[in-house]
């Protein structure tokens, strides 16, 4: 159960970051490949260091305003019932749990960069932003809302693309020097990104397979089994194609940061490094 823009806007905020980590990625390995290091956010260069740190504004920000609806707008403030937490709306609190540990990482990496206090090194933030992913998998996985049928099937899916987000962003840790954990890390939140799209437009959207049908309880229903099957292989198409065209795009902004950027000097390598 979910709705539209319940997964247009996280969706949004997985897509910028995730396309933004996978060019600044590519662009630091191609200026100087001896100097790559995995980063867990990547700086905004040029505008006199005004931007630098957009990427984690847009986490918190995003985050912070995704968590506000979700705990204050879509439940309207009717946290208990009864003295206790409303069951109605168990999956909003869920979500803001969720949304919350993207929220404090970004804060933490804010002043890990801008306080003297607290500096931590990428590898730690790497692991900080690998249990705000766990947390979105358990989230998913262990949901008090119980979806089924094809709305499972999608959600069986971007289960499966979470867990690439950990896997990569835990491996920036073990492996600090690694480009193809970096591209992997900034590919698989893409990935995610997409599929929350993906999922807005098929199930809540003019995407619906035939014989599937939105009620208005906003739960998916397919009138038969061949209807159901058909969406999920019609899913595992869209998920393919998906991954297909976002390693075609990686290949092909690969091939234009390197005939671009590749004969940089030594010093602008390091500007864009640090």
């Amino acid at each position: 159960m979910g709705s539209f823009k319940g997964h247009v806007l996280p969706g949004t905020l997985f897509l910028l970051v995730g396309v933004w980590h996978v060019w600044s990625a590519l662009l630091r390995y191609v200026l100087n490949p001896s100097l790559f290091r995995v980063r867990v956010w990547n700086p905004m260069p040029g505008f006199d260091g005004k931007l630098k740190y957009l990427e984690l504004y847009v986490i918190v920000i995003g985050g912070f305003i995704d968590l506000c609806i979700e705990l204050l707008y879509s439940t309207h403030l009717k946290f208990f019932v009864n003295g206790v937490l409303n069951p109605s709306h168990m999956n909003n609190f869920e979500h803001s749990g969720m949304l919350l540990m993207f929220f404090i990482f970004g804060v933490i990496a804010l002043l890990s960069e801008k306080s003297r206090f607290v500096r931590l090194p990428d590898e730690a933030l790497c692991l900080i932003a690998a249990m705000a992913f766990c947390a979105e998998y358990l989230l998913f996985y262990f949901h008090s809302t119980t979806h089924k049928g094809l709305e499972g099937y999608y959600h069986i899916l971007l289960v499966l693309l979470i867990g690439l987000c950990i896997l990569s962003t835990v491996a920036g840790a073990i492996l600090p020097t690694s480009f193809s954990v970096d591209v992997c890390s900034g590919i698989a939140i893409t990935l995610q990104g997409l599929w929350f799209y993906q999922t807005a437009f098929t199930l809540y959207g003019p995407m619906m397979p035939d014989g599937c049908e939105l009620k208005d309880d906003m739960m998916v229903m397919c009138y038969s089994k061949d209807s159901e099957v058909r969406g999920e292989l019609l899913a595992n198409f869209q998920l393919f194609s998906m991954v297909v065209g976002v390693l075609g795009g990686v290949i092909g902004v690969y091939w234009f940061a390197a005939s671009k950027y590749g004969r940089s000097d030594l010093g602008s390598s390091n500007a864009i490094q640090d």
